[in-house]
């Protein structure tokens, strides 16, 4: 495993009201899902770098409006309307 530091000045947790510990948690969680929105990590590679289970790293993405599907809300409501309109034809 590779390890990265990131310096950043106290203020930060001031401002965040956070602890070292939560920010730094987080930063990595937000780190992950970016890195996924962006199409260069997998679901389960972006758990790995968050430190999560991956299932858990899904219904995280949820807080970011992204799809653990690669799809958006809209394209999944579209194509749930195209599945139960080819289902009423039979």
């Amino acid at each position: 495993m590779s390890v990265q530091t990131i310096e950043y000045p106290t203020e930060v947790l001031w401002a965040l009201q956070q602890e070292p510990e939560d920010f730094e948690s987080e930063a990595r969680l937000l780190l992950a899902v970016k890195l996924y929105e962006t199409g260069r990590l997998s679901t389960g590679l972006a758990a790995r770098l968050a430190s999560v289970p991956r299932i858990t790293f899904m219904f995280l993405l949820g807080r970011y409006g992204l799809s653990p599907f690669g799809e958006t809300a809209d394209e999944l409501e579209e194509d749930l309307e195209h599945a139960r309109q080819a289902s009423h034809r039979e």
